[in-house]
């Protein structure tokens, strides 16, 4: 039986049927815009906002030692996945701020990946690992000890019904453990390998075929004109019929599992017609398939208007996948689903020695009392929406910048070689403008298939002083790109 998926990160073996929609089906309508005006240059820049941090002195090995160890005794994918031409050698840090070995600093808007979800080294945090270090780290769910069983009633009480029964895992990629379940649960057939795995086509209104000026839930909308009735969205008709003619073509009548972000991560922060995802999720059902939502970079409250990613789609899953900011950094995963599909596990024999250890369960507590105690959800809408129409405003002056896109701290800004085309802005054009932000103190990250989405997912406890820093900081880096152009 096949699984259904729409994560990024899963789509490799169908990029070319993304490219395909993505790029030779253009929209007729609304894809044209004006020429950008914006002939002078932006003020000089405003001094980084203040931190009374004191980092310490770093005394430990040279840049140049760490670069040789790097490239003989670690995983060579740490060097294809270093995203600077001049890498950032990080020493130290504290909330929304990182400290290099020279003791620069830089203000953190990318969380490592969107996983620093309260802030880097928060105190709050530290002091429940501290206590917890003091007391016991490890023993394995043989023995029966309190912090498993205090986070993950908290974590419960997070989630709706019938969502109460929770797997604690040490990562993200853990969680693909919920295929067995699935297994399990439902079909009493393998869950399908990567030779059986079906991919959708991304609905990305901005992108895609279809798509126009109020077919997503966000504070900013796509450039191109909607045709749509109101209370109507076409291209969601549009895209879900796309996905039924997948069922019918593609798959056999019984699906395994539907597996998706609510907004895509490494993807660029796509977003889907209003009501796809809650339609999506109707289709799977009506052919035996569970739907798993993938809330990695999406959960606790990062998007600002909901704790959980899947609820700004009005549906709930069968399962719930999270890893990422449920432990601020601190390796940890954990997949929530209901007591009926969780008694399947009883089935097989599965055990994780690491997962839900004291110290991670100590740490994922504190993250949760600290999202509530500091407002950090709040923050996320409000600094997350300042952003996202400041950021409209740049996108209206410059030619080159397609697409501002999100909820909340969740934000993706799509570049392009020109707003008629949306063709994306070449690789050393990324890479310029991404190495000049640096410079100006600032870290983002990138994505999207072509890597010409540059990625805002700030620790959750910035403030709109350090959102203005970083708008005159992108608005200098596209400026200074496009006098050389």
């Amino acid at each position: 039986l096949p699984l259904i998926t729409n994560r990024f990160d899963l789509t490799i073996l169908s990029l070319h049927k993304y490219k395909y929609y993505a790029f030779n089906q253009r929209s007729k309508k609304g894809a044209l815009c004006q020429k950008s005006a914006f002939k002078y240059p932006p003020t000089d820049l405003p001094e980084m906002p203040p931190c009374n941090f004191q980092p310490e002195e770093y005394k430990g090995m040279s840049k140049e030692r760490m670069m040789e160890i790097r490239k003989l005794n670690c995983n060579p994918m740490t060097m294809k996945v270093t995203s600077y031409k001049k890498p950032v050698f990080v020493h130290q840090g504290f909330m929304q701020w990182l400290w290099d070995v020279d003791g620069r600093r830089y203000l953190d808007l990318f969380a490592g990946v969107a996983t620093v979800s309260v802030g880097h080294c928060h105190p709050k945090v530290t002091a429940a690992a501290e206590h917890q270090l003091r007391r016991l780290w490890h023993t394995t769910n043989i023995y029966v000890y309190p912090t498993l069983h205090e986070y993950c009633e908290k974590l419960a009480s997070h989630l709706p019904d019938p969502l109460k029964v929770v797997y604690l895992t040490n990562s993200g990629s853990e969680f693909f453990a919920t295929m067995g379940l699935t297994s399990n649960a439902a079909y009493k057939y393998p869950i399908a390998n990567g030779l059986g795995c079906t991919n959708t086509m991304c609905p990305d209104v901005f992108r895609g075929p279809w798509g126009g000026s109020h077919c997503r839930d966000s504070p900013v909308q796509t450039i191109r004109d909607c045709s749509c009735a109101k209370g109507q969205c076409m291209a969601h008709d549009q895209y879900i019929g796309q996905l039924k003619e997948t069922f019918v073509t593609s798959v056999p009548s019984r699906i395994a599992a539907f597996f998706g972000e609510p907004i895509q991560g490494v993807g660029g922060a796509v977003q889907y017609p209003k009501n796809y995802l809650k339609e999506t999720y109707k289709l799977v059902r009506e052919r035996g398939g569970v739907c798993i939502a993938d809330e990695v970079q999406t959960g606790f409250g990062r998007t600002g208007t909901h704790f959980w990613g899947f609820q700004g789609h009005d549906v709930i899953p069968d399962m719930v996948t999270m890893a990422k900011g449920i432990g601020n950094g601190f390796p940890m995963g954990a997949v929530v689903t209901t007591p009926e599909i969780a008694a399947s596990f009883t089935k097989g024999v599965h055990f994780n020695t690491f997962g839900g250890n004291p110290v991670a369960c100590a740490i994922a507590s504190s993250v949760l009392d600290t999202i509530k105690e500091d407002g950090a959800q709040q923050i996320s809408l409000n600094v997350g929406t300042y952003l996202m129409t400041q950021m409209a405003e740049l996108r209206d002056k410059y030619e080159i910048i397609g697409d501002v896109r999100g909820k909340g701290l969740q934000i993706g800004v799509e570049m392009v070689k020109d707003k008629a085309s949306r063709d994306p802005l070449a690789p050393e054009a990324i890479a310029e403008i991404f190495e000049d932000i640096r410079d100006m103190g600032v870290l983002i990250g990138k994505g999207g298939v072509y890597g010409q989405t540059f990625r805002i997912k700030p620790p959750m406890c910035i403030t709109m002083e350090d959102a203005d820093y970083f708008l005159a900081v992108f608005n200098k880096a596209i400026h200074n790109y496009m006098e050389k152009r």
